[in-house]
């Protein structure tokens, strides 16, 4: 168990479920969101269900001047973060050519340049002391990009995924572990927020938040670098892996437009 776990997008999706898992445990938390409202009732929530310290920041992680005050909290050797959950983004339901340049370039900072400065500033502190945890969440669209609207969304998390696996050998002996969670459709508010009609979508593929953060915690401790939760999803990476690429490309346009 952490004793302090610091996890962005914290509020809702995947990172209001690891902030109630990691708070049933025992960990206390600091919270990182955009919404100042919801983030205090879920803090205080927390609080007083589990009888743990959790902090606040109200942060949009596309801002320069939001990251550097996270970046500065992960850097407080006085108030040590044991584990950084990485789990703040968000992706676009339209195609590339269809959204706004903007929103690309918003959806790169949140989801990769925020990823990374935040994890250099936990890593340097954790490396020094010999100790600490880094969760990134990635996603099945790493593997599948054809089976997203945007490309750029799935770019992004190829790149999360490429991050944590290069980071393995360089973190090998100092005491701290990276991993990279990699979850394919999750029932969240994440597809209702970014316009993606999901009615289509096969009810076999949806996973429970909870199994989804129990997975991904579960292989982290094992000492695993990706973790992909389900076995239908582990099956499609696989063969995403195996399978020639222009057989793959045109599963994932066909299951892409029905899903979509």
């Amino acid at each position: 168990m952490s004793k302090r776990s610091l996890i962005t997008g914290g509020t809702s999706g995947l990172g209001a479920q690891f902030a109630r898992t990691l708070a049933a445990e025992g960990s206390d938390l600091v919270l990182v969101a955009r919404d100042a409202g919801r983030l205090q009732a879920v803090a205080q929530e927390l609080a007083a269900a589990h009888g743990i310290d959790v902090e606040t920041i109200v942060a949009d992680l596309s801002s320069e001047a939001d990251v550097a005050r996270v970046e500065a909290r992960l850097a407080d050797e006085e108030r040590p973060v044991d584990l950084l959950v990485n789990n703040a983004g968000f992706g676009a339901s339209g195609s590339f050519v269809s959204t706004p340049g903007d929103v690309h370039q918003r959806m790169v900072d949140v989801n990769v340049g925020a990823v990374v400065r935040l994890a250099h500033a936990a890593l340097e502190v954790m490396m020094a002391r010999g100790s600490g945890d880094v969760i990134n969440v990635g996603s099945v669209a790493a593997f599948t990009p054809g089976l997203r609207p945007s490309s750029t969304y799935a770019a992004t998390k190829a790149f999360v995924v490429a991050l944590t696996e290069g980071m393995a050998p360089t973190l090998a002996g100092t005491g701290v572990h990276m991993s990279v969670l990699c979850p394919g459709w999750v029932r969240t508010e994440f597809h209702t927020r970014a316009g993606i009609d999901m009615s289509k979508l096969p009810s076999f593929l949806w996973l429970e938040p909870e199994r989804v953060v129990r997975a991904g915690l579960s292989d982290h401790r094992a000492g695993r670098v990706v973790s992909v939760p389900g076995w239908q999803y582990k099956v499609i990476v696989l063969a995403m892996k195996l399978a020639p690429g222009g057989l793959m490309r045109r599963a994932t346009r066909h299951f892409g437009r029905r899903a979509h």
